[in-house]
C-alpha cells in the first residue's frame, strides 16, 4: 500500500490545498505533488481537478477521502493507545445520572489508580439503555436486576426513604403529616404507594411532581420544595451536614443499582477488572454515615 502517497492526498484533500497539506505533513509542496499524482497513477484515476484558483475533487477524490480520513483516524488513535510500552484499553460505560454523580464518580480516581491503563468513558444516561446500539461495554442502571438480554450484578443498594429540609422536617411529627406536604416523586409511581405501605400508613393522594432525575429532585427538596422519596446511601454529604434529613426511618426497597453487560459477549480484561472493583469494599464503603 502506498501510505505515503494516500497520506498526502488525504491532507490535500481535506485542506483542497497542497501548500496547507505539506505544512501539516512537514514536506514540501513539491513533495506532495509527486505524491498525488503518483497515486493518480497508479489508480489509473484523477482525483482533483487542478483549477486557476485552487483544486476540486473528482468523483473519484471525494469517494477516496472519507474512507482514508476514517482510517488514519483510527490508526491515530490506535497508536495514541500506547502508553510506555504498554497498551491502553477504552471501556465505555453507561452510567444512570444520579450515580454517576453520587457514587462512581467520587471514587473512580481509586480505580485509575488500580487500572492505570484502562481509560473508562463514561456515557450518562436515565435507567433506559441499548448496549448493543449506544456501543457501551457495560452499564449501570437501576430495578430488580432483570434485563432481556443482559448479565447483572447487583452492586449497591439503595432502599428509598422520605427526605427533606430542615424546616420541612420540624412540621412533620408523624407519618400522617405528610398527607399535607408536596410529595416530590420520579417516572416510579409506586415507590411512595410502598413506602407508605411499609409504615403501615395508608397513601394519600400523590400530587406532588414528577422528576425524571433523583439527583434533580432531591435539589428541590433541600431548597425546601417538598418531601422528596430517595436512596439516603446517594446524598450521605448532604444528610451528613444536615442539608437534608430523613425523618421517618421507614424505607422502601424497590431495588438496586445493577452493572449489566450483553450475555453473548466475552468480558474484555478492562470488563473484568472493572466488575470486581464493583464487588470491592472500598466501592462499596458510604463515604459518609447518614447518622
Amino acid at each position: 500500500m502506498p501510505l505515503n502517497a494516500l497520506r498526502a492526498f488525504e491532507a490535500a484533500a481535506r485542506h483542497l490545498s497542497f501548500t496547507r497539506a505539506a505544512e501539516e505533513l512537514c514536506v514540501t509542496q513539491a513533495a506532495i505533488s509527486h505524491q498525488v499524482k503518483a497515486l493518480e497513477a497508479r489508480l489509473r484515476a484523477p482525483l482533483f481537478r487542478r483549477l486557476a484558483h485552487g483544486l476540486i475533487l473528482t468523483e473519484e477524490g471525494q469517494a477516496l477521502l472519507p474512507i482514508l480520513t476514517d482510517t488514519f483516524g483510527r490508526m491515530g488513535r490506535a497508536m495514541e493507545r500506547f502508553h510506555d510500552g504498554a497498551l491502553r484499553e477504552a471501556l465505555i460505560i453507561g452510567v444512570v445520572g444520579t450515580f454517576a454523580v453520587r457514587w462512581l464518580l467520587p471514587r473512580l480516581a481509586q480505580f485509575r489508580e488500580l487500572h492505570p491503563l484502562i481509560e473508562v468513558h463514561i456515557r450518562t444516561h436515565n435507567n433506559k439503555v441499548d448496549l448493543a446500539a449506544e456501543g457501551l461495554d457495560m452499564a449501570i442502571r437501576f430495578g430488580e436486576g432483570v434485563w432481556h438480554g443482559v448479565e447483572a450484578d447487583q452492586i449497591l443498594k439503595a432502599p428509598l426513604s422520605a427526605l427533606c429540609s430542615p424546616k420541612f422536617a420540624a412540621r412533620l411529627e408523624t407519618v400522617q403529616s405528610l398527607a399535607s406536604m408536596p410529595l416530590l416523586r420520579s417516572y416510579r409511581r409506586d415507590e411512595w404507594s410502598t413506602w407508605f405501605a411499609n409504615a403501615g400508613v395508608e397513601a394519600p393522594a400523590i400530587s406532588g411532581p414528577v422528576f425524571d432525575s433523583i439527583s434533580l429532585m432531591v435539589q428541590a427538596a433541600a431548597d425546601g420544595a417538598g418531601v422528596a422519596l430517595a436512596p439516603p446511601t446517594m446524598f450521605g454529604r448532604e444528610l451528613h451536614t444536615r442539608q437534608l434529613i430523613q425523618p421517618f426511618p421507614t424505607v422502601a426497597d424497590v431495588g438496586s443499582y445493577w452493572l449489566t453487560w450483553l450475555k453473548p459477549t466475552p468480558p474484555s480484561p478492562a470488563m473484568i477488572a472493572f466488575r470486581a472493583w464493583c464487588q470491592s469494599p472500598e466501592f462499596q464503603q458510604q463515604a459518609y454515615s447518614p447518622d
